[in-house]
């Protein structure tokens, strides 16, 4: 499989400076665009083009916490991480509250499709501008809690640091893989519970 951390010449770490890997992958982008091959034969033009898509899966990758941790843990174990139903439980609170709101959206939405009448639709304003304050603060919870993980994600990179390299037989032991893995489940949450909200506040604002 390719290694995204490789492809950028980054290292293989679960926190990543985002401004740094931007200018790196802008950097070799500029070295290795597809228009610098124009006048070189079919086949040199489709390995230019291969490589210029592979530059931009890794940095669409390595940007994202949620991808990158399952990115990491494929090449530290050989797998990704599995979906499951399980909801962590340092989430818990977070994840009743976002599916009370969005229930209680729904609910709205529902109501308020059924009227006809620009009138009746006028008096459900304050109810909906309610909901929207309150999935938007929901977003901001959730924002906070993100920024708190990345805190805990960059805290994690000395492990890496301090590890055997990749393809020692102790590698893995002398990584939080686990943690890790715990880690990316979070982020997938947010990511799922922060898209959620932001369809219901679009759809309150018509």
């Amino acid at each position: 499989m390719l290694d995204y951390f490789v492809l950028l010449n980054a290292p293989r770490r679960p926190w990543l400076d985002l401004e740094w890997l931007k200018e790196r992958f802008l950097a070799l982008c500029a070295q290795t665009h597809p228009d610098h091959t124009h006048n070189a034969g079919e086949a040199e033009k489709a390995a230019a083009q291969r490589g210029f898509t592979e530059l931009n899966a890794a940095w669409q990758c390595l940007r994202e916490p949620k991808e990158r941790l399952g990115h990491l843990l494929e090449l530290e174990t050989g797998t990704r991480p599995g979906e499951t139903q399980d909801v962590p439980a340092a989430a818990m609170d977070l994840f009743l509250e976002a599916g009370r709101v969005c229930r209680e959206a729904d609910v709205f939405l529902a109501a308020r499709g059924k009227m006809s009448s620009p009138l009746l639709r006028a008096e459900k304003f304050g109810q909906g501008m309610e909901l929207t304050e309150r999935l938007q603060e929901l977003e901001h919870r959730i924002g906070r809690r993100r920024e708190e993980l990345l805190g805990e994600l960059e805290g994690m990179n000395a492990a890496w640091e301090a590890a055997p390299a990749p393809g020692s037989a102790s590698r893995a032991a002398a990584l939080p893989l686990e943690g890790l893995e715990g880690m990316c489940r979070m982020f997938s949450y947010m990511a799922r519970w922060t898209g959620q909200i932001q369809e219901r506040v679009a759809r309150l604002s018509f």
